[in-house]
């Protein structure tokens, strides 16, 4: 059992607990090796004693500890000792993506596909290394203080049996994938559906699929179709929406088949977020089965040709005109109605279209190659543009030297290229070789011959942390957007309702201000709207009773849904709503259903205390043996549970069924006798001895509960 104070393999001080999961729980703790903090997982008991699982934790577990990158909270060491499974982890101050979301009801699409993009470049590292997570959720991304984003829970995930799973299903059940839900194999694309759930809750503010039981939310994974987040928020630009319905397609084989895939088009829907780039694999063309039926199986049909209805009705009207009525020896309508479809195909097909046909095509898949390898090598920098140009003739304009611009102060480099009649764009990137505002380099070579008005790429030096960027909230966008232009950087703008802003005015911004960042880098504004009159902002009616829960949302226009009761551990929620189906500030229409939750008190658990409880000395090094001491053990809310009186430790304590927080202490009372105290007259030589003075003492000891059974 983990104790406060305790020391694990000779080297971790636990320190104090920081979190808990469905399988185990967490501690702060000091690496007494390398004196550095650091986070400790324990194995729960009641999976400890399984030694299949144990085993499984073992081998996942150490696998991780190979996994060294940024956006991974990394494992430092495993270990086990008096049946007792950690894992020693990186500790990371801040939040989780959980919370996060809930702090700022949802996230702006840019500021969504940048975390997106570092959890999967942090899974993509797991997969390379053949580790894959299978449990990733909100709850599961960390965001550091300084905007680092970690993955954790690498190892014990897959380790993770139907029955492990069950013990934290709530929170996991709304981002499984299909194949999870059935119980069936799972592998790196279960993974990237869980990601496009979790980007679906970043951009959107809640999730995908709801339901009452775990078993509901399953099945819909299982069979519903994926809402499209545009539907809760409209400003969500086509290509994430798309890269959301590509990482959560039903069929692992029509999601990203490789995180590199997913990376990829996150980091282009940020350059072209409107642009429909993503394919999704519709399902109907390729590995389909098809029933052939009548001859057709065995004609090879060189064209179909569509009738529209006024076509069809009159072709099979004269049909009927063109047939004996009642001759049995006469196919029927059907067979005749086909054959005749097949000699129309039959005069349609001329072999010399097809020809000249495949020819066109031909040409055209060309054509097709060559402006694809040139777009490869101008993105690549093998191609150039200008210098085509130049060589055949095409650019008819006055050409100049492109000169050497690189170490020169940005405002040099700016004045000599309008002075050769050049345009110029700039980009930042932090150095630590080049001072700010200085150029590192151009996209054009120096002494290159290029036609006057080109556009010079300029790449310039941010310093080496970038520059604080300024706080805009509460300004015009016209303001905040001449203020950080001025800066350096680029602004786009989401716009949102708000009932406290003023319209067009910034309600939040992305980074945040204050956050040193290179300039260039754009700065998303959260632009108010004004109130929106056809949405109502849900409230929270967290800690209120069923009926001022029911008062509030009502007069709001909004109606209470489904009320049941649950077990809460926060004792102070009793009988108070404990949760509510839509998060504070989601809009939704007028009479929307709210479900609450009212908490009927935490589970009752009960603890135990066996100890021999040792003497004060350890806190009272003046402590005399044999001193007659009161020992009391109460809980840590004042409630005294035993009291005894002894002069010989250590006393003997066994107690069982303690209610409480499972946190106590033992209380030390007793009369400590000062030493007497020997003085000498300096006048008269006198020796003078004054007897000490009794003096009362209650001393604290904190002490630890141990769950029972």
């Amino acid at each position: 059992m983990i104790k406060i104070g305790m020391l694990l393999g000779d080297r971790y001080e636990i320190l104090e607990k920081i979190g808990t999961g469905g399988m185990s729980d967490v501690y702060k703790a000091k690496d007494h090796k390398l004196y550095r903090p650091v986070a400790v997982k324990v194995l729960k008991q009641e999976f400890s004693e399984n030694t299949n699982f144990v085993a499984k934790f073992r081998s996942e577990a150490q696998a991780a500890a190979g996994l060294m990158h940024s956006n991974i909270v990394n494992v430092y060491d495993v270990g086990e000792e008096d049946d007792i499974y950690y894992i020693v982890m990186e500790l990371v101050e801040g939040i989780t993506l959980k919370k996060y979301i809930e702090k700022k009801a949802r996230l702006s699409v840019k500021e969504a596909v940048s975390i997106a993009i570092q959890v999967s470049m942090g899974i993509e590292a797991a997969h390379n290394n053949h580790i894959i997570h299978r449990d990733i959720k909100p709850q599961n991304i960390i965001i550091s203080k300084d905007g680092k984003v970690k993955v954790t829970d690498f190892g014990i995930a897959k380790a993770a049996t139907s029955n492990t799973i069950t013990s934290n299903v709530m929170g996991s059940v709304h981002y499984t994938s299909p194949e999870q839900a059935r119980g069936g194999y799972s592998d790196a694309k279960s993974d990237i559906y869980s990601l496009g759930v979790t980007l679906f809750e970043m951009l959107t503010g809640r999730v995908p699929f709801n339901g009452e039981t775990t078993v509901a939310i399953a099945i819909k994974h299982i069979q519903d179709p994926m809402p499209s987040p545009r539907d809760f928020v409209p400003e969500i630009p086509i290509s994430v929406e798309q890269i959301v319905f590509k990482c959560t397609q039903k069929s692992p084989d029509r999601r990203y088949q490789k995180m590199e895939e997913v990376i990829e088009d996150l980091k282009r829907s940020l350059i072209s977020p409107d642009e429909n780039f993503v394919v999704i694999d519709d399902g109907e063309t390729s590995g389909q089965t098809r029933v052939v039926t009548g001859g057709e199986g065995n004609r090879p049909k060189k064209k179909t040709v569509k009738k529209d209805n006024d076509e069809e009705h009159l072709r099979l009207n004269n049909a009927e005109k063109v047939r004996p009525k009642k001759s049995s020896s006469h196919k029927s309508r059907e067979t005749f109605v086909e054959e005749e479809e097949e000699e129309d195909e039959e005069d349609e097909y001329d072999p010399k279209m097809e020809r000249v046909t495949t020819i066109l095509a031909v040409i055209a898949a060309v054509l097709i190659g060559c402006i694809i390898l040139f777009i490869a090598g101008k993105t690549l920098g093998i191609v150039d543009l200008e210098e085509i140009k130049s060589h055949f003739g095409t650019e008819k304009s006055e050409e100049v030297e492109m000169p050497e611009v690189s170490g020169m102060s940005l405002t040099r480099a700016k004045e000599m290229l309008s002075g050769l009649g050049l345009d110029y764009e700039m980009t930042y990137e932090e150095s630590a070789e080049y001072a700010e505002d200085i150029v590192i380099g151009s996209n054009i070579k120096a002494g290159r011959k290029v036609a006057s008005g080109t556009v010079v790429q300029l790449t310039v030096s941010a310093g080496k942390e970038g520059v604080k960027v300024t706080d805009v909230s509460g300004k015009s966008l016209a303001e905040a957007t001449a203020l950080l232009e001025k800066e350096g950087f680029q602004v786009s703008k989401n716009e949102a309702p708000s009932d406290t802003v003023e319209k067009g005015y910034v309600i939040s911004q992305s980074p945040e201000a204050g956050e040193k960042v290179p300039r260039g880098t754009a700065v998303t504004l959260e632009v108010s709207s004004g109130p929106d009159s056809s949405k109502i902002s849900v409230p929270s009616v967290m800690g209120m009773s069923e009926m001022d829960a029911t008062v509030t949302l009502t007069e709001l226009g909004l109606t209470v849904g489904s009320v049941e009761e649950v077990n809460y551990e926060d004792a102070a929620f009793t009988g108070l709503v404990c949760y509510q189906s839509y998060s504070v500030g989601d809009y939704v229409d007028p009479g929307t259903a709210v479900d609450i939750k009212i908490s009927k008190g935490p589970v009752d658990v009960t603890y135990a205390f066996n100890a021999n409880v040792e003497s004060p000395v350890l806190e009272d090094p003046t402590f005399v043996s044999g001193t007659v001491v009161t020992v009391i053990l109460a809980t840590a809310e004042g409630q005294e549970l035993m009291r005894t009186q002894t002069a010989a430790f250590p006393v003997t304590m066994n107690l069982s069924g303690i209610k409480g927080s499972g946190v106590g202490k033992v209380i030390f009372q007793y009369t400590a006798a000062a030493q007497p105290v020997t003085t000498t007259d300096p006048a008269t030589g006198e020796v003078v001895t004054t007897p000490g003075v009794e003096e009362p003492k209650m001393i604290e000891r904190p002490v630890q509960f141990v769950p029972e059974s």
